[in-house]
């Protein structure tokens, strides 16, 4: 798998490792190869596809669609797409002998980013580690606020004034990464918890488009958990 230049500087280290990872080895690669995981009807990978379509998400591609249900809808829009598609069934299997099979497929497809888009598992320690800082997944609220299942309808319920969603690198821990982009959605005095969770994802398709970029430009450093940008100074700040 072709990886861009990552290093690890034990100069600026202070108490923790900073990554660092840099796009000018990016300045004629071709296309940055991104892997689709998703369990249903993938909207959300429907909006990356068609932002790269409509050139408004540049240097990526979509190198495959995996799935771990046979019938899931965003399979369907994926073979439509003329894009290539793979389904490893998960019922019934031990998580670390499918996900096993899923990195072998990520892999064999020069995957170098990875983006959960309704992607109904728990990823094992061993998928993780396989792609450090190269999984994406978006959360229906404004983490660390409204973590796991139900997101939209844990902040209705608790009266939140204004929620969102975070895109955000996956480690081992749930909804717990560094957060590459946040929206911001209030919650109006009319909605309920349908009509908040479709104003929550018309945000989706646009804050994954933005956190690939941003992913694929290169020109940041994961610091701990926080993801911060680096500027033509040479000085980094989060954003």
């Amino acid at each position: 798998m072709t990886d861009p230049a990552s290093v690890v500087n034990p100069d600026r280290c202070t108490g923790s490792i900073i990554l660092e990872f840099s796009a000018n080895s990016q300045t004629h690669r071709p296309p940055f190869r991104l892997g689709i995981l998703l369990s249903g009807r993938g909207s959300n990978f429907w909006a990356i596809a068609e932002s790269i379509r409509a050139g408004r998400l540049k240097g990526a591609e979509i190198a495959v669609v995996i799935s771990n249900v046979a019938e899931a809808a965003g399979l369907a829009t994926a073979r439509e797409m003329g894009l290539p598609t793979a389904v490893f069934e998960s019922r019934g299997r031990k998580r670390e002998e499918h996900d096993a099979d899923v990195i072998a497929s990520l892999r064999a497809h020069g995957v170098e980013l990875v983006c959960l888009a309704g992607y109904m598992r728990l990823l094992s320690p061993q998928f993780v580690a396989a792609f450090p800082h190269r999984i994406l997944n978006i959360h229906p609220s404004l983490l660390p606020a409204f973590p796991g299942l139900e997101a939209q309808e844990q902040a209705f319920a608790y009266g939140a004034k204004v929620t969102g969603c975070s895109v955000h690198f996956v480690d081992e821990e749930l909804d717990h990464g560094a957060i590459v982009v946040q929206r911001a959605v209030p919650v109006l005095e009319a909605d309920d918890e349908h009509s908040l969770a479709e104003r929550i994802l018309k945000e989706e398709h646009l804050a994954y488009t933005e956190a690939i970029a941003r992913v694929v430009s290169g020109e940041f450093e994961v610091r701990g958990r926080r993801y911060v940008k680096k500027q033509g100074t040479g000085r980094a700040s989060s954003y």
